[in-house]
């Protein structure tokens, strides 16, 4: 599950660095475009992310159960269809978005092309994380890597061919990007289809009969779950995207840098986040075998190791800045002394809050097993958008820190919600798994 998430997240970097390899101003542009299109795609996310613990409980009470998997997977799948469109409609305006929250009209224009491309990515990828769970939850993720890796390669071939005019294509620049994409996301859905149809084990379930009956109460159980879990990944990852927002209102090069830290360090929070999502599994599978010991096992296993990861990754942010970098940008061009400086600086903030964000990762999928939901979500609120984005914009602009305040202020926020979130399991651990249920 780990490399999976770093198979996914490495289309993204894929085409960070080659709209860098353009121009800052395009890979500024890139920024404010994906930074926008997260704030409602993530939403969406943590409603089909809702599909694991489900299943995982479920198989935990009964492991030959059938009927109740593919109702929970088809189920999802309507979701889907039903939050794309209202985020469809939002992307499509990405534009006129971007010019009323201040950002330099060059960059609101190239930023609303690419979502135009990328926004049909939306759907197929929920699609995707929906069977994605599903194997999951069966305990048997590998698929998903495997699928993953070549849409990761696929992507890279379409982002060169489409932005560059290689190989006879058309020159498309950050549009280019944003068609590689989307063409990856239905890769990635359509090979797990081919899998689940063929394989014998998969196949038993018939997950894509009648997909169009309709099932109220599985429908409205999903959202019960999920609509906390989507708001507590909205809160944390939009007030990443506000700072994007607030970097542009300092200037392209602070943009571009921010993109290229945050890049890294997205990178290196796909390993706490899949361990997280490992914890999902193993607890909710845990929880519905009313396994006390097995929840805390699963629990904090998981937690040690994403988090003793995070460690090793804050070392390497502050001891070879400019070799992580120079994947993104020519070190040695003088024309990019600016964005590599303040990237470094960023850097430096992110080592700091490697450790917190890690802890917060896999505590949230900790509690997510345990269909604990609500009291995170309020957590995630008072940590991010009540301490993180405050303090970010005090730091940044009133004590006029810039770029490097902004960053101080998500270190404040990580921090924060990785001791409330640590503080609710260890709360739920000493009351039981029998008041948990309650």
């Amino acid at each position: 599950m780990i490399l999976t998430n770093l198979a996914q997240t490495a289309m993204t970097a894929t085409d960070v660095m080659m709209m860098g390899w353009v121009s800052a101003d395009t890979l500024a542009a890139g920024a404010l475009g994906t930074n926008l299109y997260y704030m409602p795609m993530i939403f969406g996310l943590g409603l089909m992310l809702a599909t694991s613990p489900m299943m995982a409980k479920e198989l935990g009470r009964n492991r030959f159960t059938v009927r109740e998997i593919r109702r929970t997977v088809r189920q999802g799948f309507w979701i889907a269809a039903a939050i794309s469109v209202p985020i469809w409609l939002f992307l499509w305006n990405t534009e006129p978005i971007l010019l009323a929250l201040g950002q330099e009209p060059v960059l609101a224009e190239q930023a609303g092309h690419y979502m135009r491309a990328l926004q049909w990515a939306v759907l197929p990828f929920y699609w995707y994380i929906v069977l994605r769970s599903f194997i999951a939850a069966l305990e048997r993720p590998g698929w998903a890597l495997v699928i993953a890796l070549f849409s990761v390669a696929f992507n890279a071939l379409a982002n060169w061919c489409l932005i560059f005019g290689n190989l006879g294509f058309p020159k498309l620049g950050i549009v280019g990007s944003g068609i590689a994409t989307a063409l990856s996301s239905l890769m990635m859905f359509a090979g797990l289809v081919i899998v689940i149809l063929r394989d014998k084990q998969f196949r038993r379930y018939h997950l894509f009969g009648r997909f169009w009956r309709a099932d109220w109460p599985r429908f409205s159980e999903l959202l019960r779950l999920g609509l906390p879990i989507a708001a507590i990944l909205t809160f944390e990852v939009t007030i990443f995207n506000a700072a994007a927002f607030l970097m542009g209102l300092i200037g392209a090069d602070s943009l571009a840098a921010h993109a290229i830290a945050i890049q890294i360090a997205a990178i290196a929070f796909m390993v706490p986040m899949g361990f997280g999502q490992a914890a999902t599994v193993r607890i909710g599978r845990a929880y519905g075998a009313q396994d006390r010991d097995g929840i805390k096992r699963a629990g904090w296993v998981a937690f040690a190791a994403g988090t003793g990861f995070m460690g090793l990754t804050a070392l390497l942010m502050l001891v070879a800045p400019h070799q992580l970098i120079s994947a993104f940008v020519d070190i040695d061009d003088p024309a990019n002394a600016s964005v590599i400086s303040l990237a470094v600086s960023f850097l430096a903030f992110a080592a700091l809050f490697q450790i917190f964000d890690g802890g917060q990762a896999v505590a949230s999928g900790m509690l997510r097993g345990l269909h604990d939901t609500t009291v995170p979500m309020i957590y995630a609120a008072i940590a991010y958008w009540g301490i993180g984005l405050p303090l970010s914009v005090g730091f940044g602009f009133w004590l006029d820190m810039k770029g490097a305040g902004i960053w101080l202020g998500l270190v404040c926020g990580l921090a924060a919600a990785a001791i409330l979130l640590v503080s609710r399991w260890l709360r739920r651990e000493r009351l039981g798994i029998e008041i948990i249920r309650h």
